[in-house]
C-alpha cells in the first residue's frame, strides 16, 4: 500500500464531506445565535453508563416559546467532531430551524467509547439529546464538569403523538441529517425513539459486515451473506488507526478509561479488526459486533420518512447498500426516497450544483435543493414536493450551473434492462449466442491472500489502471468496440462456474477471487470503474455461482470496449490463505455478464 493511498484513506475515514463544511452559510435568510454545550447522556441496554457529549446549539433569532421552530439534529463522520457541522447548523440555523450539532460518543471532545453507531449506545445518545430539543431540563450544561446547568430548550415546536401514536414525554418536531458515521447513527436513533420524525443519510452502510468484508455471491438478506467475503484491509486498519488516536493524549489524560481494553473503541471492536485482517475475513462473533449496528438488523424499527444518499465513487459502503435499504425500508411501507450523487468516500469532491454548504444555495445546488425540500415538507408542513422516488447522477450529461439536468429520474430503483455478454472460450464477451465457443481460463490465487497486482484503486476510482500483474493470476474477457454508447444504472451480475484445486474443505482454505469490470478506451487505456472490486468467497467450488457486483452509474463511450477481469487477489483486500489454481469455465449461454443498460 502506497503512501498515497493511506493518506487518502485516511481522509476519507474522517468524512469531511461538504456536508460538513466549516464555513458558514452566506445564502442567510435570517441570524442566529450559537452556544456551545455539555450534556449528560446515560447509554447502555440499562441506559445507565454516564457519557459528556459536547455539542452546539443553534437558535435562530425569530425562535421564542411564542414562535416555535423544528429542530434539527445532526453529528460527525468517523474521526470528527461537532465542528465539522457549522456549515449545516448555520444554513438550516439560517432558514429558521434550531439546531443541535454534537461530537459523537469517542470523538471530538465527547465521552465514551466508539460503539460503532450501536442502538443501544449512540441511538440511546441521540435519544437523550431528543429530549433536551423537546425542553427536558437537568441534562445540559456550560462546563464539562456538569456544575452550570443551562434549561431545555422552549422554543421548538411539540408533537402531540410520536410515530408510535401515543404521546412521549419532550417531543420536538425534529429531523436528522449527516453522513457516514453520522448517517448511520440516525437509522439507530430512530429505531429506539419514536419521536424523531425523519432523517437524512449520507454516503453509510446498510450491514457494516459487508462494507468491511463483503462477499458477492450467496446473498441472503439484501447485501448480507452467511458465508463471509474478504476484508478491506486499507480500510479496517484505517478506522483501527483513527479511532483509537482520535482523543489524542488529553483526551485519555481526561478519560483514562477509553485507554483500557481496546483504545477508544467497544472491547469487541479490536479482536474483529485483527481477527480480519490476519485470517483475511471476520469469524461469526465479529460479523455479529458488526451487524448489531446494521440497520440490516433494525429495520423494522424505523417507522419514519427517510431520504437516502449514496455516492457512485464510494468503495466504502457502496451503491448496494443504499439499495439494499431503501428495497426493505418500502417493502415495509415507509415513505422512502434515494440519490446516487457523484461523490463518495473515493472521492470527496461534489461535481458542480450538486451540493456545497460553504456556499449554499438550494437554486443552484441540486442536493442542497433536494435537502431542504424535504426537512421542510416533514418538518414544516409547508407541502413542499420531495421529489422523485430515484435520481442518479450522469457524469456523462454536459450542463452548467445546477446539476439537475445531469440527474436522470424514476419512479422505481432498478432502471436498467438486462444485457447479457456471454462469456466465450476465446476471451470474448459476445451478445451473439451463435459465437459462443467452448473453453476455459485459468488462474492461480497467491498464498497469505497476497495481491496479485494492479495498483490499489481503493481511494481512486476512475484512475487509469497499472499494468503490473502477476502472470497467470487473472482471467480476462472483452467485449468488440462498441458502435454505439451504452449506459449501465445498477448492479452487473456474473453467471459462472468456477473449480479449484486443491479441494476446500471449510471457509479456512475457501477460494477467493476479485470480479472486476473495465472500460477500456479506443487507445486500450484501462479504467476500473468508480474503483469497484467484488470479492468472492467460494466454499463450494464447482456449484455455478452468481455475482452481484457494485452497482454503478456508468457510460462506455463509442468506440470503447467492456472488459471483464477476475483475479487472484487485489492490493485493497486480504484474500484467501491457501493458494488454488482456479478455472473458470466459459463457452455455453450460462456463463454471462448480465449489464443494467438503459435507453
Amino acid at each position: 500500500m502506497g503512501r498515497s493511498t493511506l493518506t487518502m484513506a485516511v481522509a476519507a475515514a474522517a468524512v469531511l464531506t461538504p456536508i460538513a463544511a466549516a464555513a458558514p452559510a452566506t445564502a442567510d435568510t435570517g441570524g442566529f445565535t450559537k452556544t456551545t454545550l455539555h450534556f449528560q447522556v446515560f447509554v447502555g441496554p440499562n441506559r445507565d453508563v454516564p457519557c459528556d457529549v459536547i455539542g452546539d446549539v443553534y437558535k435562530p433569532d425569530a425562535a421564542s416559546a411564542s414562535n416555535r421552530v423544528p429542530a434539527v439534529l445532526t453529528t460527525n463522520g468517523f474521526g470528527g467532531s461537532k465542528n465539522d457541522q457549522a456549515g449545516i447548523g448555520s444554513f438550516l440555523a439560517s432558514r429558521g430551524y434550531a439546531v443541535l450539532a454534537y461530537s459523537g460518543l469517542g470523538f471530538g471532545g465527547s465521552g465514551c467509547k466508539i460503539h460503532m453507531d450501536n442502538p443501544e449506545y449512540d441511538g440511546v445518545a441521540a435519544s437523550e439529546l431528543v429530549s433536551f430539543l423537546g425542553g427536558r431540563d437537568g441534562m445540559a450544561f456550560v462546563d464539562p464538569a456538569h456544575t452550570v446547568p443551562v434549561p431545555g430548550l422552549d422554543y421548538v415546536v411539540q408533537d402531540a403523538t410520536a410515530h408510535h401514536g401515543t404521546a412521549e414525554a419532550n417531543d420536538p418536531r425534529v429531523g436528522m441529517i449527516g453522513g457516514s458515521y453520522g448517517g448511520a447513527v440516525q437509522f439507530a436513533a430512530a429505531s429506539v425513539d419514536p419521536r424523531i420524525d425523519t432523517i437524512i443519510p449520507m454516503i453509510t452502510w446498510n450491514d457494516l459486515s459487508y462494507s468491511l468484508a463483503p462477499n458477492t455471491i450467496g446473498q441472503t438478506s439484501g447485501v448480507s451473506t452467511s458465508i463471509p467475503g474478504a476484508s478491506k484491509v486499507v480500510w479496517s486498519l484505517t478506522f483501527g488507526a483513527v479511532g483509537a488516536t482520535n482523543p489524542r493524549a488529553e483526551g485519555y489524560a481526561q478519560d483514562p478509561v477509553r485507554a483500557l481494553g481496546c483504545p477508544n473503541f467497544a472491547d469487541p471492536a479490536c479482536p474483529a479488526l485483527a481477527q480480519s485482517a490476519v485470517q483475511g475475513f471476520p469469524d461469526p462473533a465479529s460479523v455479529d459486533f458488526l451487524r448489531q449496528s446494521s440497520v440490516v438488523s433494525y429495520a423494522d424499527r424505523v417507522k419514519i420518512p427517510v431520504l437516502l444518499m449514496q455516492g457512485q465513487q464510494d468503495t466504502l459502503f457502496d451503491l448496494n447498500e443504499s439499495k439494499a435499504t431503501f428495497e426493505t425500508l418500502q417493502a415495509q411501507g415507509n415513505d422512502v426516497k434515494m440519490i446516487w450523487h457523484s461523490w463518495g468516500h473515493s472521492n470527496l469532491t461534489p461535481a458542480e450544483g450538486e451540493i456545497n454548504l460553504r456556499d449554499p444555495n438550494p437554486d443552484t445546488q441540486y442536493e442542497t435543493g433536494r435537502i431542504i425540500d424535504w426537512f421542510d415538507h416533514y418538518l414544516r408542513d409547508s407541502g413542499a414536493d420531495t421529489g422523485p422516488v430515484f435520481s442518479y447522477f450522469r457524469d456523462w450529461v454536459d450542463y452548467t450551473g445546477n446539476a439537475a439536468p445531469a440527474y436522470a429520474e424514476s419512479s422505481d430503483v432498478s432502471v436498467g434492462q438486462g444485457f447479457s455478454l456471454y462469456l466465450s472460450g476465446d476471451g470474448a464477451l459476445t451478445a451473439r449466442r451463435d459465437r459462443i465457443v467452448p473453453g476455459a481460463q485459468t488462474l492461480n490465487t497467491l498464498p497469505g491472500g497476497l495481491p496479485t497486482d494492479r495498483e490499489a484503486p481503493d481511494t481512486r476510482p476512475n484512475a487509469p489502471v497499472s499494468q503490473s500483474v502477476q502472470p497467470g493470476t487473472e482471467a480476462e474477457w472483452s467485449s468488440g468496440i462498441l458502435d454505439a454508447p451504452l449506459d449501465v444504472v445498477g448492479a452487473p451480475l456474473l453467471d459462472v462456474r468456477v473449480t479449484a484445486a486443491p479441494a476446500v474443505t471449510g471457509v479456512e482454505d475457501s477460494v477467493v477471487v476479485f470480479t472486476k469490470l473495465y472500460d477500456v478506451a479506443p487507445d486500450g487505456t484501462e479504467t476500473l470503474i468508480n474503483g469497484q472490486v467484488a470479492p468472492v468467497r467460494m466454499v463450494a467450488p464447482g456449484e455455478p455461482v452468481r455475482v452481484v457486483m457494485p452497482a454503478i452509474v456508468h457510460r462506455f463511450g463509442e468506440r470503447h470496449r467492456v472488459r471483464l477481469v477476475l483475479a487472484g487477489g487485489d492490493p485493497s483486500f486480504r484474500g484467501g490463505l491457501v493458494p488454488h489454481q482456479v478455472t473458470i469455465a466459459a463457452g455455453d449461454p450460462g456463463q454471462a455478464l448480465v449489464l443494467p443498460v438503459t435507453g
